[in-house]
């Protein structure tokens, strides 16, 4: 049987957990803002993974640079900033309506998204644009905010098929 007192101390943990999530994203960029210069770089795996500085003021894979006609990167910001509350918002009120749903793989789910939409909110809010870092070749670069995103929603996509699997199974 389910406890209020556990309810109450897995709702502190996820709560921590999104916390320290959205710190490790912050503590990594700024270690990258203190030890690699911009254009400049640090070969992990040579020819398949390198650290580089990158300042991404647009959003995933340059969607809005299709967009762009010499709008001022102040209104590009805000509009970005904006969209990415909205966004916020949606994802936060999804977990808010299962919010007492037992399992654990969602909330680890909401969890990884809504810490990585944070960490890069932040980014957006204090500097303009976002710290991206991770260069895996033959792919943009990016940071572990947009890690921990297409983590979880990976793991809330396996948990809604895993649902609609057994729902199948039943009918």
């Amino acid at each position: 049987m389910i406890t209020h007192e556990s309810k109450r101390a897995s709702r502190v943990f996820l709560l921590l957990f999104t916390t320290l999530l959205v710190g490790c994203d912050h503590a990594t960029k700024l270690a990258v803002m203190m030890k690699i210069g911009a254009g400049d770089e640090v070969q992990i795996v040579p020819g398949v993974l390198d650290l580089r500085y990158a300042k991404n003021d647009d959003m995933a894979f340059s969607l809005l640079r299709q967009l762009d006609h010499g709008a001022p990167l102040f209104h590009k910001s805000l509009f970005l900033v904006a969209v990415s509350l909205v966004v916020l918002a949606v994802v936060l009120s999804a977990w808010w309506k299962r919010r007492s749903d037992p399992s654990r793989a969602l909330h680890v789910g909401f969890a990884l998204v809504v810490a990585g939409a944070v960490g890069n909110v932040i980014d957006r809010i204090l500097r303009g644009y976002v710290i991206d870092f991770i260069h895996v070749h033959m792919w943009p670069v990016f940071n572990v905010a947009d890690v921990l995103i297409v983590a979880g929603a990976i793991l809330l996509a396996l948990v809604a098929q895993s649902r609609s699997s057994s729902r199948d199974a039943r009918v």
